[in-house]
């Protein structure tokens, strides 16, 4: 009745998108204060540096996408995670594979990352391509994509893509879709960081800042915390 479903595939970002395959799951992942966890020797999987959040308010339905609402998301994770979407090396997207969606999205992103040199810089990519749209264990299963590739430091790919959407300017943004794994060197100055966006029915538009886990980076950064966290 919302004309948001495929009968045949998701391709996020293709041209040839016609809407998302429903998929079925669920996911979980155990959050505890930085510090904490490094004093008690845990497996960390990854740093949540950011999260942004925002509502279209009142819209055109509950499908409509909102540009405006969907950078300040992004924009707001950024600023509370407090560094530049010029660090960022994976944006895992909502990606819902709609024409209207997803040119949306990426123009939303590319407002937010002005400043970043175009060209294939960000890769783009959204796990809907994979296992189809998961309601709502959709966020959280692109949060776990990405913890994986920010700790494995490899750039995934997204399945289904052939023909870029033409209603992106691709060669005047900063991102590209990934057909196939390539490997994620370490940057220079900072860890591996990824941005996660999941936008609701509704106007409901969240995105997570997260970062691979440095020993030695993150100790400091976890001293630093609790300083501002006792003067609080």
């Amino acid at each position: 009745a919302i004309g948001a479903l495929s009968s045949s595939h998701s391709t996020p970002f293709d041209s040839r998108a016609n809407g998302f395959v429903m998929g079925e799951g669920a996911g979980c992942v155990v959050l505890k204060r930085l510090s904490e966890a490094i004093a008690d020797g845990d497996s960390i999987q990854a740093v949540i540096r950011g999260v942004g959040a925002s509502s279209d308010g009142r819209g055109k339905g509950i499908t409509a996408p909102s540009q405006r609402g969907q950078i300040q998301a992004v924009m707001r994770a950024y600023q509370q995670a407090g560094y530049g979407t010029d660090t960022i090396g994976l944006v895992e997207a909502h990606g819902t594979s709609t024409v209207v969606g997803d040119a949306t999205e990426l123009n939303s992103l590319s407002s937010a990352f002005d400043g970043v040199a175009n060209g294939e810089n960000v890769a783009v990519g959204s796990i809907k391509s994979q296992i189809g749209h998961l309601k709502a264990a959709a966020g959280v299963a692109g949060l776990l994509k990405a913890i994986y590739a920010v700790k494995e430091g490899i750039i995934p790919p997204s399945a289904g893509f052939v023909t870029p959407n033409e209603n992106v300017s691709w060669s005047e943004n900063p991102f590209f879709v990934p057909t196939d794994p390539r490997p994620w060197p370490s940057p220079a100055g900072h860890p591996r960081r990824a941005g996660i966006s999941a936008f609701g029915f509704g106007g409901t538009n969240f995105h997570c800042a997260i970062e691979e886990y440095n020993a030695d980076f993150h100790a400091q950064l976890a001293a630093e915390f609790d300083v501002r966290r006792a003067a609080w």
